[in-house]
């Protein structure tokens, strides 16, 4: 609960939509940001589309991030290397760091690197989860650098409450500013936890399939 509460002191989420991720593993709920609407939208495309339905998270690392979104990986007779998949499309980035961060819950877009993707335009369909970790000061001051040196900002430094999240709940600073984050878990953490701790094979793909049933609108954005 204390988690959510920190989040609802930062950014009032009342206003936006609500979907349900229902895996073989438990039940996430998650907002998307309104101030990311590019995403936000195309997300919720996706949902009531049911492209979700079956995808599998392909890509899981403790203590970083589930990943799930490739179309190839409905097909459970697949046995290549997932993650390369696509819908056909990308969607210009929205980063918006510092106002959404890397915390434990935070609801991102996958993308290629910047070698070959300067704009950081986000996959159209791909997207990921963070788990983390908990960080130290020293740790979070060393992550603080690598921003102030990103944004040519030599004032540039962590707010108490992004520093509150990454020492007690946890997270992925080292991704802040690189990518689109839009949205976050508000209940269901525990499953975070469950799938990030599953045995994996190669390329961090899960054993046993984590597999997406469905994901559902709970409740609609509001202007």
């Amino acid at each position: 609960m204390l988690i959510a509460t920190v989040s609802l002191s930062a950014h009032d989420l009342k206003k936006c939509a609500v979907v349900r991720i229902r895996t073989n593993y438990g039940t996430m709920d998650v907002a998307l940001y309104n101030e990311t609407p590019l995403h936000r939208d195309n997300f919720l495309k996706l949902v009531r589309s049911g492209y979700y339905r079956g995808v599998q998270f392909h890509r899981v690392i403790k203590e970083f991030m589930i990943q799930a979104g490739d179309p190839n990986s409905k097909d459970s007779s697949f046995t290549g290397t997932l993650g390369a998949g696509d819908i056909g499309y990308k969607i210009p980035a929205e980063i918006l760091f510092p106002t959404f961060f890397h915390k434990k819950g935070a609801l991102a877009a996958a993308r290629q690197g910047d070698n070959v993707n300067p704009e950081r335009q986000s996959s159209g369909c791909q997207f990921y989860i963070t788990q983390g970790r908990t960080f130290n000061s020293q740790e979070l001051d060393k992550m603080q650098i690598r921003l102030q040196n990103m944004y040519n900002d030599p004032k540039f430094q962590y707010t108490e409450e992004q520093r509150l999240h990454y020492q007690t709940f946890g997270g992925a600073p080292h991704l802040d500013g690189g990518y689109t984050v839009f949205g976050e878990v508000i209940s269901g953490f525990e499953v975070i936890d469950i799938i990030a701790s599953v045995e994996v094979g190669s390329n961090d793909r899960p054993i046993k399939p984590v597999i997406i049933e469905d994901i559902t609108l709970v409740r609609n954005f509001k202007k």
